[in-house]
């Protein structure tokens, strides 16, 4: 058995094999087969790849990450009363697929956990108000909901998570 615990998760590069990716869903495949190039030489977004040490060539799973800004009118009312009335600033998780051979051992897990990761840090010298996912399906749906992702609206597939909830929580104080 595979220790995927030892995985390396960073930026796309040429030695990554791209075409021997598979989650056998089309459009993720295809979009890693012939689509994330353009778009990262095109600056529309960053795809960032998991491989492991002994095998670093083979891509294990991938998420893409870019900016967005969302409409006060996408955000629950209840939300949108409390915000500036302008475009609230985003980042996107485009898409996220897991090999079809190392599904099941928690990597797509361990890449939305790194694209929280590099959200936060970026947010700190550039405004970031939430994350937001396409969920693909229901299933895709439900896997962003443990990490506290919830609709933009009741009929929508996009999820949103506010980086404030990462934020560290005041401790009581003990006088």
């Amino acid at each position: 058995m595979t220790n995927y615990r030892n995985l390396v998760i960073g930026p796309l590069n040429a030695a990554h094999d791209r075409a021997g990716f598979h989650c056998n869903i089309e459009p993720l495949d295809h979009y890693i087969h012939k689509q994330a190039g353009q778009d990262i030489r095109r600056r529309i977004s960053r795809l960032f790849v998991a491989s492991l040490p002994d095998r670093p060539k083979a891509v294990m799973g991938y998420y893409s990450l870019s900016t967005l800004s969302i409409e006060l009118s996408q955000l629950p009312k209840k939300l949108a009363q409390k915000l500036p009335k302008h475009p609230i600033p985003a980042a996107l998780v485009g898409r996220l697929a897991v090999s079809k051979n190392a599904q099941g051992y928690g990597i797509g897990k361990m890449l939305v956990v790194d694209a929280i990761r590099r959200t936060l840090s970026v947010s700190a010298q550039i405004a970031i108000y939430a994350m937001i996912v396409d969920a693909i399906n229901d299933n895709a749906r439900g896997f962003y909901e443990q990490f506290g992702f919830a609709r933009l609206t009741d009929d929508s597939p996009r999820l949103f998570l506010p980086l404030k909830s990462f934020e560290d929580k005041p401790k009581p104080s003990h006088h």
